[in-house]
């Protein structure tokens, strides 16, 4: 699935495991990404235009439009960031048992999609929850196997640019998602509905695509593999550098506030009136459409684990600034470019980092742990996040996540790998 470079004259042999080159080791042009990495982030970016559009609108449309609380809201966010935690582990398992990432992936996707022309029907807090629960179901589903094909397509000293490359490509669909979202809010009579319906379309776009242009090859486990188990999934945490990633991922997500409430938290300190509020992710996902594959090639050279802590520090700052409540009017800009860097230097760096802990029978599973304790982690940080803004105000409650976040970083910069 690499496609390696050419050359004008036949190269010698060499073993299947020195045919890549790792960067800057070699007179020769950088090797092309897989075909599957290119398939899977254009499928990524047409999917992340459906839901980001439902994401920009989705905080104004439940607190300003239903009149839900902070806690309420907390509650929400929570329920859509941590029940897909429920069903990472089986979706990353099945796909390795089965060896079938992409069917696993597409049931993800699918699932999904029928959920968009739902929250036209949902007016009420249960419903809502119920839909955005089943929403992140087929994410939960999808995300450990799509992970899983991208790990295995990329050479190992190449995973950081591979993981950089399809995060760039998924969030350019962050990035036209919410700008799509603002032109209909503003265009259309009933907003919202316009909204959650061209979101169901794309969405079945992105279905489609995944079905004719991702390889779809059954992977066997090689003939001295370990049984492929949940069991043997969960064991997998006896490695220890594999502990040590989860555990950094778990302590750190539990200190981080939710994307949701860091766009209210901007709106509050400067004022942005509700018309542009949709277009604050663009500002986060253009930050991370812009920084996600230097920042992999940079994990590739000093460490995939000092760019993940430097991405949480740029959160760090970002929460600083907000804290500051001073209006300036840099302030929104600078805010949503730590927010993107954060998530341009931890997401797909995570992955890269964990899957090279994680033998290739058990890639799905490995990967789903880590994104499970997130996840949970996340769930976690936004109901406390939410019960302190209703109980202490916004600012109490950001000073509180900062100082755990700090905390969390200095933690994990000095755990090493037999400490965990």
């Amino acid at each position: 699935m690499y496609v390696a470079d050419s050359r004008g004259t036949p190269a010698p042999a060499v073993a299947p495991e020195k045919q890549a080159v790792a960067p800057g080791t070699s007179p020769g042009r950088r090797a092309a990404l897989a075909p599957t990495v290119l398939a899977l982030g254009t499928v990524s970016l047409i999917t992340d235009v459906s839901s980001e559009m439902v994401t920009a609108v989705l905080p104004l449309y439940l607190v300003a439009g239903l009149g839900l609380t902070p806690l309420g809201f907390g509650l929400l966010d929570g329920v859509y960031n941590g029940v897909s935690a429920l069903v990472r582990l089986t979706g990353g398992h099945l796909g390795d048992r089965l060896g079938r990432h992409k069917a696993l992936a597409g049931i993800g996707y699918g699932l999904s999609a029928l959920c968009k022309p739902l929250l036209l029907l949902a007016h009420t807090l249960p419903a809502i929850g119920a839909v955005l629960a089943l929403d992140r179901t087929g994410k939960g589903l999808r995300t450990a196997p799509r992970d899983a094909l991208i790990s295995l397509a990329a050479a190992p000293e190449e995973r950081g640019r591979a993981f950089g490359v399809h995060r760039a490509m998924d969030t350019a669909g962050a990035l036209i998602g919410p700008l799509l979202a603002f032109l209909i809010l503003r265009g259309a009579a009933d907003g919202y509905d316009a909204v959650f319906t061209v979101s169901a379309c794309v969405a079945a776009l992105g279905v489609l695509v995944l079905v004719l242009f991702v390889p779809g090859r059954r992977t066997a486990p090689a003939p001295d593999a370990a049984p492929v188990s949940l069991r043997a999934s969960l064991g997998l945490l006896r490695r220890r550098d594999l502990r040590r990633t989860a555990l950094c991922a778990l302590l750190l997500g539990l200190c981080t506030v939710s994307d949701a409430f860091v766009f209210l938290l901007l709106q509050k300190a400067t004022g942005i009136a509700d018309r542009w509020f949709a277009l604050l992710p663009l500002g986060t996902a253009a930050a991370f459409f812009l920084l996600a594959m230097p920042l992999g090639r940079l994990a590739d050279r000093v460490g995939r684990r000092r760019v993940f802590l430097g991405g949480h520090l740029a959160l760090l700052l970002a929460y600083g600034l907000l804290l500051t409540g001073a209006a300036h009017p840099a302030l929104p800009y600078a805010v949503l470019l730590l927010h993107g860097a954060f998530y341009a230097a931890t997401d797909g760096v995570l992955m890269a980092e964990a899957a090279g802990a994680v033998p290739e029978e058990h890639r799905g599973g490995g990967l789903a742990l880590v994104q499970t304790g997130q996840a949970f982690a996340r769930f976690a940080a936004s109901l406390g996040f939410g019960a302190a803004w209703t109980v202490w105000g916004p600012r109490p409650a950001l000073a509180v996540a900062a100082v755990l976040l700090a905390l969390a970083v200095a933690g994990c910069a000095r755990l090493r790998p037999d400490e965990a």
